[in-house]
């Protein structure tokens, strides 16, 4: 998950996001942007390319914070378009539903996904983009992989707090794991 000093309301100071974090689980989106064919086919995974506060290198699913008094269709877009640029064209329903409820755990094994700094609830979507997306802020990349290239060892291994395990829940919700 990124993380980010946002300069919008409801937004917490860093010292009072690290007391909060010590005390409560914190609601997060994940999205796992994707191209559809005209049959609504996933055709292709989009994987960010991020460098992590301890210098290394991993792909990422879009991932953010939901903020106090947002609604969670609000902070899809938000991210998706931090992460991926305004002309992403993200396609989110009108009601979203997410494929999976992810619970990341501050200590590593208590579930598949692991967050050191705190214990996260991630509501995650599969979400079609139709527009050109170019990477902004912290991600240095934007990698389409059929999705099979995204199931592969070689990627999995290159994605950290089991985000991977998320990718590929998120290929068989939509029939594509193999």
């Amino acid at each position: 998950m990124t993380e980010k000093t946002e300069t919008v309301p409801g937004w917490l100071a860093p010292d009072e996001l690290e007391s909060v974090r010590g005390r409560m689980p914190i609601l997060y989106i994940d999205a796992v942007p994707v191209r559809v064919d005209d049959t609504g086919t996933v055709t292709r995974v989009g994987l960010l390319l991020r460098i992590g506060s301890d210098g290394t290198v991993s792909r990422a699913l879009v991932s953010g914070r939901v903020l106090y008094h947002e609604r969670v269709r609000d902070a899809l877009l938000r991210h998706l378009e931090k992460d991926l640029g305004p002309v992403a064209l993200p396609h989110v329903p009108i009601s979203p539903q997410p494929f999976t409820i992810a619970e990341y755990f501050p200590t590593p094994g208590v579930t598949s996904y692991h967050d050191p700094r705190q214990h996260a609830v991630s509501l995650a979507y599969i979400v079609p983009v139709a527009g050109d997306c170019r990477p902004r802020q912290d991600a240095l990349d934007l990698v389409w992989f059929t999705p099979e290239e995204a199931a592969s060892p070689l990627v999995q291994q290159e994605m950290t707090g089991g985000q991977g395990v998320l990718l590929k829940q998120a290929l068989a919700h939509v029939g594509r794991l193999t």
